[in-house]
């Protein structure tokens, strides 16, 4: 049983300080790895790990051709500022060829899972000859996943997986007892800039989590230039959390008086504290047409906008 603290408890000082010892402690010596995707939970590892280990911490940024547009670049050159380099891995091929023909959401995130810390983070951690991966579970992660709502990529103990024994190396979680808003507070005080730390969730999965159906090349594509509109957009509303899914589905349109036969993107766009719960925010009518003709007019092929009003339960962040 994982003994929550919650942000309005956190001490973030006493638990900066009390991570960085056990942090040193497993390692030793030894090297450890942590993969970065600029995300809060890895953002704040990262500076965590940094802390509690220097030169002993390895950091890479693998990029699996499901980021969003210049991810990579970007946050690459963030942590660069920080004094923290990052090395990017091309993983673009081995991501896409292990999703080919997979259309099941749990499927799907298990070939994400397999091909991350098996092959790819596998093949880095043999070459380093680091013992230990450091990375960002947090507790609503470990929720989902024992509960079912959802596999998680990052739960393996509360699964009863050994990851030494299936990926040959032993994973560090010291962000596990927070949520959300507790991981932020601790990554203010980490002195992470606020374009991480109160940067809106993003999927470990990426956009594979906002693709329903099979995951390609053509579709990623489809999906990162609606991101980009909708983030674009909504950055000001005040949200939790926003999204654009695409849908498997072609819809029926219409075109230049002629039938034009494309995609559905849904928008979904939440107000919550430490995403356990959520509510759709009450965006209004004109915000949703701008969202719906900026998409039509920028992201080729879909001719349907929606937005999801379903609150979370029943409803979850991502569609996937």
């Amino acid at each position: 049983m994982i003994k929550e603290i919650t942000a309005k408890e956190l001490n973030t000082a006493k638990f900066i300080n009390d991570q960085v010892k056990k942090i040193k402690t497993a390692v030793g010596k030894g090297i450890a790895i942590n993969a970065l995707s600029g995300g809060v939970d890895s953002s704040t590892v990262t500076m965590l790990g940094n802390k509690a280990l220097g030169k002993q911490l390895k950091t890479v940024f693998i990029q699996n051709g499901l980021m969003r547009e210049g991810e990579a670049e970007r946050v690459a050159d963030t942590f660069r500022k920080l004094g923290i380099k990052i090395e990017i891995i091309n993983a673009k091929k081995e991501f896409l060829a292990a999703l080919k023909g997979i259309t099941d959401p749990e499927k799907k995130r298990e070939a994400i899972t397999q091909t991350f810390y098996k092959k790819v983070f596998g093949r880095i951690v043999k070459k380093s000859g680091a013992k230990f991966l450091l990375q960002g579970t947090i507790l609503t992660d470990v929720d989902e996943t024992v509960a079912g709502i959802k596999r998680q990529h990052n739960v393996f103990a509360q699964l009863g997986i050994d990851p030494k024994k299936a990926f040959g190396y032993q994973i560090i979680e010291p962000l596990i007892q927070l949520r959300k808003d507790g991981v932020r507070k601790t990554g203010r005080a980490l002195g992470l800039p606020e374009e991480l730390f109160a940067r809106i969730p993003f999927p470990g999965p990426a956009l594979a989590a906002r693709i329903i159906g099979e995951v390609t090349a053509k579709k990623l594509a489809t999906v990162r230039k609606a991101t980009s509109v909708v983030e674009r957009l909504l950055c000001n509303k005040g949200a939790f959390q926003y999204m654009a899914i695409l849908h498997a589905d072609r819809v029926t349109g219409m075109r230049d008086g002629k039938r034009d036969f494309g995609q559905q993107i849904e928008v979904r766009c939440w107000d919550s504290v430490d995403a356990r719960k959520a509510t759709p925010t009450k965006l209004t009518f004109e915000t949703l047409q701008k969202l719906s003709a900026a998409i039509i007019k920028e992201v080729p092929g879909i001719v349907s906008v929606t937005y999801n009003i379903t609150t979370k339960p029943p409803s979850t962040m991502e569609a996937v």
